[in-house]
């Protein structure tokens, strides 16, 4: 069972952000290397569109643009385009962090190159404790989070759509 299936178990009813970069490797690896810098390109039109429609139009535009000559790559990208997607639902300020995996994948690089090399060098605790301390020593180098002061809407479920909080109608005309 992988960290997907895992994550759809704990939480069926959501959708799962999937990370741009390691999508548009796996799409441009099933490519020709001639073909590959147009693709990117599309594929950087997709998650840079300003909103989820533009969004879907430069989707439909890159699938039709290459899915006659390059079906393998245009399934791998057309397989996970809500998943891609879902960072719309979160605040603009988080988009930049939350696109890519990339900065929580770093993190633990460190910790799986050290727990690796010190493999049954200590029990269970000594392990825990390395990590812990590799951790605590990583994250004097993390970027503070764009829009922190968001977060606490996102914890309490505000709903969010383009970037923009929703807000309902009632609340407008209270205003």
């Amino acid at each position: 069972m992988g960290f997907w299936a895992a994550l759809s178990k704990i939480y069926p009813e959501t959708d799962h952000q999937r990370c741009w970069v390691h999508k548009t490797a796996n799409v441009l690896n099933k490519l020709p290397k001639s073909v590959q810098p147009k693709v990117k390109a599309d594929l950087h039109d997709i998650w840079m569109a300003e909103t989820r429609d533009e969004a879907h139009k430069a989707f439909d535009r890159t699938l039709k643009r290459f899915e006659a000559k390059y079906p393998k790559a245009m399934a791998c990208l057309a397989k996970d385009r809500e998943e891609l997607l879902a960072f719309y639902d979160y605040p603009a300020e988080h988009w930049v962090h939350i696109r890519t995996t990339n900065p929580i994948e770093s993190t633990f690089a460190t910790v799986r190159l050290r727990s690796k090399r010190s493999r049954n060098c200590g029990s269970r605790a000594t392990t825990l404790a390395m990590v812990f301390k590799l951790l605590q020593s990583a994250e004097k180098r993390w970027k503070r989070i764009k829009g922190f002061s968001k977060l606490e809407l996102v914890v309490n479920n505000v709903r969010f759509q383009d970037g923009e909080q929703v807000t309902d109608q009632s609340d407008r005309t209270a205003a």
